[in-house]
């Protein structure tokens, strides 16, 4: 996951909206998002190679994401999947504030670098584990790439102005201006490139909100609408290589309890 847009408690229906982009290697098999056969209540895609995923919810609104961490030289693999973390709070029973205690407090070599979300509607708790301390999240909009929250990225700082100034809209409006701001493949100027210590062409690429290129790109996009009523949305659209067009899954959810 390499871009997530967040607007908590500032829309006057939606406790949470929630747009983001999985960036990710076309040869990596992936399940599109569905409920669980082996967790019923979590609706979330599926990595096949590792078995965690990337962000996904559960039928009680409580919901997950996570990103990779960019900093330029490869890492040794580490023993965990980063997508353990966002599968371990989803089937789990730990409350988000409990749970991100525990990650925060494990020994940080189990995860490559990681930027971890979890929480509801009610609230939502971030660690990274290249920073080391958890933070709840006040009111407000967010955005999170490779880097940590809010890092001034030129896709995060567009993406978050995009967002702020879409959040009148409501229904079916709102679900497709989400969509557009993901689906943004404008580059950013060399000059407002960050400097994460891949190549200046690979910065550049990765500069998108949404990346195409005939090996690496985004492979889904989802956006999640929490509503105040108890009810959510969650509608993910997956892209093969070169961003052709996938399939499209949606799910119209009573939150229980």
């Amino acid at each position: 996951m390499c871009l997530i847009l967040l607007a908590l408690d500032t829309h006057p229906d939606y406790a949470l909206v929630l747009a983001a982009n999985r960036d990710e290697f076309y040869d990596r098999p992936t399940a599109a998002a569905a409920f669980w056969k082996d967790a019923p209540a979590v609706l979330a895609g599926r990595d096949l190679r590792a078995g965690g995923t990337w962000l996904g919810m559960d039928r009680r609104g409580r919901l997950a994401a996570v990103t990779n961490y960019r900093q330029g030289r490869r890492e040794t693999v580490a023993p965990r999947s980063r997508g353990h973390l966002v599968a371990g709070y989803l089937t789990g029973e730990l409350d988000a504030r409990t749970c991100i205690a525990r990650v925060e407090r494990a020994d940080p070599q189990l995860y490559n670098g990681f930027n971890l979300l979890v929480g509801d509607a009610r609230g939502l708790h971030y660690l990274s584990n290249r920073q080391g301390r958890t933070r709840a999240l006040a009111p407000g909009v967010y955005g999170l790439s490779n880097h940590l929250l809010d890092s001034p990225w030129p896709k995060v700082t567009a993406g978050k102005s995009g967002l702020t100034a879409i959040l009148s809209a409501t229904g079916a409006e709102l679900v497709a201006e989400l969509f557009l701001l993901l689906a943004d493949r404008q580059q950013a100027a060399d000059e407002l490139l960050p400097v994460t210590g891949v190549s200046p062409e690979w910065e550049r690429l990765l500069s998108a909100a949404f990346i195409a290129t005939p090996e690496y790109g985004t492979r889904s996009s989802t956006v999640i609408l929490l509503r105040r009523d108890r009810r959510a949305l969650f509608v993910e659209r997956s892209f093969g290589p070169g961003g052709i067009p996938g399939d499209e899954v949606r799910y119209e959810v009573e939150l229980e309890p």
